[in-house]
Protein backbone atom coordinates (compact mmCIF):
# COMPACT_ATOMS: atom_id res chain seq x y z
CA UNK A 1 0.00 0.00 0.00
CA UNK A 2 1.01 3.69 -0.96
CA UNK A 3 1.35 5.88 1.50
CA UNK A 4 1.21 9.97 0.53
CA UNK A 5 1.62 12.95 2.88
CA UNK A 6 0.98 16.48 2.27
CA UNK A 7 3.56 19.05 2.10
CA UNK A 8 1.93 20.86 4.92
CA UNK A 9 2.36 17.45 7.41
CA UNK A 10 5.50 16.93 6.17
CA UNK A 11 6.39 20.27 7.28
CA UNK A 12 4.65 19.89 10.53
CA UNK A 13 7.00 16.54 11.43
CA UNK A 14 9.60 19.09 11.41
CA UNK A 15 8.03 19.91 14.75
CA UNK A 16 7.83 16.75 17.08
CA UNK A 17 4.96 16.94 19.26
CA UNK A 18 7.28 15.33 22.56
CA UNK A 19 9.32 18.73 22.46
CA UNK A 20 6.49 21.28 21.86
CA UNK A 21 4.06 19.64 24.66
CA UNK A 22 7.68 20.19 26.81
CA UNK A 23 7.65 23.76 25.51
CA UNK A 24 3.65 24.21 26.50
CA UNK A 25 4.27 22.79 29.79
CA UNK A 26 7.72 25.07 30.50
CA UNK A 27 5.79 28.26 29.41
CA UNK A 28 2.14 27.09 31.04
CA UNK A 29 0.92 28.28 28.00
CA UNK A 30 -2.65 26.09 28.08
CA UNK A 31 -3.04 26.69 31.85
CA UNK A 32 -6.62 27.14 32.29
CA UNK A 33 -7.41 26.14 28.89
CA UNK A 34 -10.72 24.57 28.23
CA UNK A 35 -10.95 23.10 24.51
CA UNK A 36 -8.09 24.48 22.04
CA UNK A 37 -5.02 23.01 22.31
CA UNK A 38 -1.62 25.10 21.79
CA UNK A 39 -0.60 22.39 19.07
CA UNK A 40 -3.98 23.69 17.29
CA UNK A 41 -2.88 26.95 17.60
CA UNK A 42 0.51 26.30 15.88
CA UNK A 43 -1.09 24.27 13.37
CA UNK A 44 -3.48 27.33 12.66
CA UNK A 45 -0.52 29.94 12.32
CA UNK A 46 1.52 28.10 10.51
CA UNK A 47 -1.50 27.45 8.13
CA UNK A 48 -2.11 31.06 8.17
CA UNK A 49 1.81 31.72 7.03
CA UNK A 50 2.22 29.35 3.99
CA UNK A 51 -1.21 29.61 2.70
CA UNK A 52 -0.36 33.62 3.22
CA UNK A 53 -3.94 34.63 4.91
CA UNK A 54 -4.64 38.38 5.67
CA UNK A 55 -7.85 37.56 8.32
CA UNK A 56 -8.56 34.78 11.11
CA UNK A 57 -11.48 34.07 8.57
CA UNK A 58 -9.29 33.25 6.15
CA UNK A 59 -7.27 30.59 8.71
CA UNK A 60 -10.43 29.31 9.60
CA UNK A 61 -12.36 28.47 6.36
CA UNK A 62 -9.15 27.44 4.78
CA UNK A 63 -9.18 24.96 7.76
CA UNK A 64 -12.47 24.17 7.67
CA UNK A 65 -12.05 23.17 4.08
CA UNK A 66 -9.94 20.28 4.57
CA UNK A 67 -11.70 18.94 7.82
CA UNK A 68 -11.56 14.99 7.05
CA UNK A 69 -7.78 15.66 7.51
CA UNK A 70 -7.09 17.65 10.40
CA UNK A 71 -7.31 14.76 12.54
CA UNK A 72 -3.98 13.92 10.69
CA UNK A 73 -2.25 17.06 11.66
CA UNK A 74 -3.02 16.03 15.26
CA UNK A 75 -6.28 18.94 15.42
CA UNK A 76 -10.03 17.51 16.10
CA UNK A 77 -11.83 20.42 14.17
CA UNK A 78 -11.20 23.97 12.69
CA UNK A 79 -11.22 26.73 15.28
CA UNK A 80 -13.56 29.43 15.16
CA UNK A 81 -12.59 33.11 15.04
CA UNK A 82 -13.36 34.24 18.35
CA UNK A 83 -11.64 31.44 19.66
CA UNK A 84 -8.22 31.43 17.53
CA UNK A 85 -8.28 35.16 18.02
CA UNK A 86 -8.59 34.73 22.11
CA UNK A 87 -5.98 32.23 21.65
CA UNK A 88 -3.50 34.56 19.60
CA UNK A 89 -4.05 37.61 21.90
CA UNK A 90 -3.64 35.51 25.82
CA UNK A 91 -1.10 32.54 24.90
CA UNK A 92 2.53 33.52 25.86
CA UNK A 93 4.84 34.06 22.80
CA UNK A 94 8.06 32.67 25.01
CA UNK A 95 5.98 28.79 23.92
CA UNK A 96 6.52 29.85 19.83
CA UNK A 97 9.98 31.56 20.64
CA UNK A 98 10.85 28.30 22.11
CA UNK A 99 9.68 26.39 18.82
CA UNK A 100 11.85 28.70 16.86
CA UNK A 101 14.89 28.09 18.93
CA UNK A 102 14.73 24.35 18.72
CA UNK A 103 14.42 24.24 15.32
CA UNK A 104 17.11 26.33 15.03
CA UNK A 105 19.21 24.25 17.22
CA UNK A 106 18.02 21.17 15.40
CA UNK A 107 19.44 22.98 11.77
CA UNK A 108 22.48 23.78 13.39
CA UNK A 109 22.91 20.32 14.24
CA UNK A 110 22.62 18.96 11.31
CA UNK A 111 25.77 20.04 10.28
CA UNK A 112 27.98 19.25 12.55
CA UNK A 113 31.02 17.83 11.53
CA UNK A 114 30.20 18.54 7.94
CA UNK A 115 32.33 21.18 6.13
CA UNK A 116 30.62 24.20 6.87
CA UNK A 117 29.15 25.92 4.30
CA UNK A 118 29.97 29.62 3.29
CA UNK A 119 29.18 32.13 0.28
CA UNK A 120 31.67 33.40 -1.22
CA UNK A 121 30.30 37.13 -1.50
CA UNK A 122 27.92 39.01 1.14
CA UNK A 123 24.92 37.88 1.06
CA UNK A 124 22.07 40.05 0.30
CA UNK A 125 18.15 39.88 0.37
CA UNK A 126 15.88 42.83 -0.83
CA UNK A 127 11.85 42.60 -0.33
CA UNK A 128 9.81 45.12 -1.33
CA UNK A 129 6.33 44.95 0.67
CA UNK A 130 3.16 46.63 0.11
CA UNK A 131 1.08 47.21 3.53
CA UNK A 132 -2.55 48.16 3.11
CA UNK A 133 -3.98 50.60 4.89
CA UNK A 134 -7.56 52.18 5.71
CA UNK A 135 -7.85 55.25 3.89
CA UNK A 136 -10.23 57.02 6.61
CA UNK A 137 -7.29 56.80 9.09
CA UNK A 138 -4.34 57.16 7.12
CA UNK A 139 -4.88 59.99 4.58
CA UNK A 140 -1.04 60.39 3.78
CA UNK A 141 -0.82 57.36 1.59
CA UNK A 142 -3.18 57.65 -0.88
CA UNK A 143 -3.06 55.88 -4.24
CA UNK A 144 -6.66 55.57 -5.08
CA UNK A 145 -9.60 56.83 -3.71
CA UNK A 146 -10.85 53.95 -1.70
CA UNK A 147 -7.75 52.49 -1.06
CA UNK A 148 -4.40 53.60 0.38
CA UNK A 149 -0.98 51.67 1.49
CA UNK A 150 2.60 52.12 2.61
CA UNK A 151 5.51 50.38 0.90
CA UNK A 152 8.28 49.01 2.89
CA UNK A 153 11.68 48.17 1.47
CA UNK A 154 13.90 45.42 3.68
CA UNK A 155 17.66 45.19 2.84
CA UNK A 156 19.21 42.17 4.99
CA UNK A 157 22.87 41.89 4.74
CA UNK A 158 24.68 39.41 6.50
CA UNK A 159 28.50 40.44 6.43
CA UNK A 160 29.77 38.30 9.21
CA UNK A 161 27.78 34.41 9.43
CA UNK A 162 27.23 35.44 13.14
CA UNK A 163 25.35 38.93 12.47
CA UNK A 164 22.49 40.00 10.34
CA UNK A 165 21.92 43.56 9.75
CA UNK A 166 18.88 44.97 8.72
CA UNK A 167 18.14 48.10 7.01
CA UNK A 168 14.03 49.72 6.49
CA UNK A 169 13.61 52.35 4.51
Amino acid sequence: MNKYTSIFSQILSLFPRVEFEKLVKETKAEYAAKGFTCWGQFVAMLFCQLGQAHSLREICNGLQSCLGRLRHLGIKEAPKRSTLAYANEHRPWELFQGVFYQLLWRCHGEFVGKKRFRFKNKLMSFDASLIELCAKVFDLAKFRRTKCAVKLHLLTLSLRPSKIDFFVS
